[in-house]
């Protein structure tokens, strides 16, 4: 099986639903439908049977999911809406589906396309819709560009804004948009966030994430920042088209991500499957030295699955000496605060660790720039683009770096400085690679406060109808 964009992220009567890119006959990308798995806590899941399957109008790509709280489609109270693009043969047109059963089935509107393909724009997808006070509100990717659309029934759409013209990133063509508001900071002061994928010129190569803050009048998205302004979601190898929940209860603004890059995406080492997804981030704002910046840190659910607990408490560390001989994991969150000093080069963690393998967390310091290297991370050989090391600026906080980290059988996820700098990778170590290092270089570095917590396994069922 094949899996890769989150689609259709929507909150409903008790339960989150995911549905995604899914090709379930072959583990390389091809005919695209709609998993589907749904949530009461974030953490385990139940596997639904196949939401949208494709059919004479084309492959189901990707887009999001509504609830119509209003009935101004006509499709019944409370009823799910799905929109969608369609995709045959390089056309590519917005259409929409609708469910008066929690999401169980689908009916596709016998009137799509909603919106037609324009002439001569190619690139024409992923729809991402939320109501707005009194209207429907579609973001769309054509291109280098993200149009707006708006609707007062899901039906009929009119094009109300276009925002893109070289600002940000234009190496690739534009995906996966998600558009939303945030306070910032604990202020009564907001911003809206635009979120895009690229398909290539991310920080670590290839396909990757970047967001514009800024101002949207209902209609259009204007950015705040200069065009040469880039920000990036993500300075990791692995954090593509993310999309956010809509109504999710507690106001909180919940995104989550595939983690592949698509220069390698059908390579990856696999058994059966290839496609995973991140661990589900909030996101927030918070005003730096540089302005205002995008936060995301692991949601507070996955507490639930620690268990036992390792602990230490202003150690000094030394080069040649590690105080974590005694502790191996595969799945593990990891809370460490370093105290920085110039007399030392580099610091850091050392995870999966085994035969002739290690991915490793560090910081230069005199460079001040936080990095994952996954050279020697386990299997590698595959592409020539997956054996690297990624980079990101990062400056300490009152001389404090602060790293929240989740290791797991084939991934690394790391949130440093409270999420202002954020790592996606994904590694294919041996399985028995199972222990952790503690490094410094150059001189001592003193080691505040290391928490390691053994993370217990969710789980995931598979349900009828």
């Amino acid at each position: 099986m094949w899996l890769n964009d989150p689609n259709g992220l929507v909150y409903f009567d008790g339960e989150y639903h995911l549905f995604y890119q899914f090709h379930p006959e072959s583990t390389v990308w091809g005919p695209m439908h709609w998993g589907h798995a749904v949530s009461r806590d974030l953490l385990n899941w139940q596997h639904l049977p196949i939401a949208l399957f494709p059919d004479e109008n084309g492959m189901i790509y990707s887009g999001s999911a509504v609830v119509d709280w209003m009935n101004t489609s006509g499709f019944g109270e409370k009823a799910l809406g799905a929109i969608y693009t369609y995709n045959k043969e390089y056309k590519e047109t917005q259409n929409l589906a609708y469910s008066t059963d929690k999401g169980r089935t689908w009916t596709k509107y016998p009137g799509n396309p909603v919106i037609p393909a324009p002439e001569p724009i190619l690139d024409f997808r992923d729809p991402k819709v939320f109501w707005h006070e009194d209207h429907w509100v579609m973001s769309l990717a054509a291109g280098h560009s993200i149009l707006f659309y708006v609707s007062q029934d899901l039906i009929h759409w009119e094009q109300s804004g276009n925002f893109g013209g070289g600002f940000g990133c234009t190496a690739g063509v534009w995906e996966t948009p998600d558009l939303f508001q945030l306070p910032v900071d604990a202020t009564n002061e907001s911003r809206w966030v635009l979120t895009v994928g690229v398909g290539s010129g991310a920080p670590a190569g290839g396909s990757g994430t970047q967001y514009f803050i800024g101002h949207f009048d209902g209609k259009n998205f204007t950015s705040e920042n200069p065009k040469d302004t880039t920000l990036w979601a993500d300075y990791g190898g692995d954090y593509y088209a993310p999309q956010s929940w809509n109504e999710e209860p507690s106001g909180r603004r919940l995104m989550i991500g595939w983690m592949n890059n698509w220069p390698y995406a059908r390579l990856i080492p696999e058994s059966g499957w290839r496609g995973s997804f991140s661990v589900i981030r909030e996101a927030a704002l918070t005003r730096s030295t540089n302005g205002i910046r995008l936060l995301h840190r692991p949601v507070h659910e996955l507490q639930s699955l620690r268990s036992s607990h390792f602990e230490w408490r202003n150690e000094t560390i030394e080069p040649g000496i590690n105080v974590l001989d005694d502790v191996r994991g595969q799945s593990l969150e990891i809370v460490a605060e370093f105290q920085i000093s110039d007399e030392v080069d580099s610091f850091g963690l050392r995870v999966r660790v085994g035969q002739d393998e290690q991915t490793t967390i560090g910081y230069n310091v005199k460079e001040a720039q936080l990095y994952v290297d996954r050279t020697c991370s386990g299997q590698v050989d595959f592409h020539e683009d997956f054996a690297r090391i990624h980079t990101a600026g990062l400056s300490p906080i009152d001389d404090v770096i602060r790293l929240h980290v989740f290791v797991d059988s084939i991934s690394v996820e790391v949130f440093a400085n409270d999420g202002l700098v954020v790592f996606s990778e994904c590694i294919f170590p041996n399985e028995k690679s199972q222990a952790l290092e503690l490094f410094v270089e150059g001189g001592k570095v003193v080691l505040h406060s290391l928490e390691i917590y053994p993370l217990k396994p969710a789980t995931f069922q598979t349900a009828g109808n």
